[in-house]
């Protein structure tokens, strides 16, 4: 399956009193690796919900290995998990400039018509691009 790499650099607000990233930032990590996965495959979430999809996140899970610390350069690795259906899994890892793997998480989303808040199949489009 398709996968991209996005660096970041740890910007300070995002780590606690030790400089050690809060746990929670690493959803918002995962966040920005599946908006590179999007946009790299030709699509922005601006545009999909333009088209009239959305994609809610309806389960969340990370696994903590090593921490990342203020200023670190860490590269997000997402890829699916599986061709979509209704719904669609991304796979994250996220490693230190040392290439140390500090997290791997997994995100689900559904694809929800924005029109009439219902459950839909995934585009045709996005099928076209994975395929």
């Amino acid at each position: 399956m398709k996968e991209t790499s996005t660096k970041l650099r740890v910007r300070y607000n995002e780590t606690d009193k030790m400089g050690i990233v809060y746990h929670a930032n690493y959803a918002q990590y995962f966040e920005q690796g599946r908006t590179e996965w999007l946009r790299n495959i030709g699509f922005s979430y601006r545009w999909m919900e333009e088209s009239g999809v959305h994609l809610p996140v309806i389960n969340l899970n990370i696994n903590y290995k090593q921490p990342a610390y203020y200023d670190d350069e860490i590269t997000i690795v997402t890829k699916i998990k599986k061709i979509p259906t209704y719904r669609i899994e991304f796979h994250y890892e996220i490693f230190n400039q040392n290439d140390l793997l500090l997290v791997t998480g997994e995100t689900t989303l559904v694809f929800v018509n924005s029109v009439t808040n219902k459950l839909m199949k995934a585009p045709q489009y996005l099928l076209d691009k994975i395929a």
